[in-house]
């Protein structure tokens, strides 16, 4: 009875040791695990910050670049509209001088207007106070620095019909039958023929070839031209463009 008694009070003692080996052991295991999970957990801070560290930068280059790229876009619009506001300077002090050559050139012209000669529009006018051949006419015109009139205008043809004369003005088929000339070479565009000229001398061949034009002042202004031997002998219209 005695020795089972003992033997209890043995197993107790055991199982109590046990026990505080158990919990002794368990504390250990945890004292020993606290700084390995605190490692762990920095870790992965660390990690994460680099990460968005890593982001950040990826982010500050793209900016970066794309502020670089808007800066060199700017500075070639900035050369390209120097460049363009150079350029214009320029044409504005060409068209500028030649603006005051022009017009200094009109004042000595208006000036130095010769005795005889009288303005309409962009042109001065002489009519001849003497008779002569179409061909003696252009050379009396070319000595004077002019030349047989050219008609561009109605309101030039007008303005020539009404000096009531007839006169020779720089007109002719002479070198191509029926093609017509102005005496600068230019073909004739604008016509003020009275029916039914030109004929060529018509049913009066004794005429002779009519390779000349004169214009008439017994007809209506935009219908007084008549074509004409050059060999008559006619007052003459010669005009200096201004």
């Amino acid at each position: 009875m005695d020795d089972h008694i003992n033997n209890q009070v043995i197993e107790e003692k055991q199982k109590r040791a046990m026990r505080r080996v158990k919990t002794e052991t368990n504390r250990s295991v945890c004292i020993s695990s606290g700084p390995e999970d605190s490692g762990r957990t920095l870790y992965r801070m660390v990690a994460v910050s680099f990460g968005m560290l890593c982001v950040l930068q990826v982010t500050l280059n793209i900016s970066l670049r794309l502020l670089w790229t808007s800066y060199n876009n700017l500075t070639k619009e900035r050369d390209q509209l120097q460049t363009s506001y150079n350029t214009m300077t320029k044409e504005r002090d060409k068209l500028q001088t030649e603006r005051d050559f022009l017009s200094g050139r009109l004042t000595n012209l208006k000036q130095t207007c010769p005795e005889g000669w009288q303005k309409f529009e962009s042109s001065w006018y002489f009519l001849s106070t003497e008779t002569k051949t179409w061909e003696k006419s252009r050379e009396d015109c070319l000595e004077r620095g002019a030349d047989l009139v050219i008609i561009n205008s109605d309101k030039e043809q007008t303005f020539l019909v009404n000096l009531k004369k007839r006169v020779w003005i720089g007109l002719t088929d002479s070198v191509n039958e029926g093609t017509w000339k102005w005496v600068d070479g230019t073909p004739l565009t604008t016509r003020y023929w009275y029916d039914p000229e030109p004929d060529n001398g018509g049913a009066k061949p004794e005429n002779g070839e009519e390779d000349c034009v004169e214009i008439r002042t017994d007809q209506s202004p935009l219908k007084a031209w008549n074509d004409m031997s050059c060999d008559r002998k006619l007052n003459c219209i010669c005009e200096k463009v201004l």
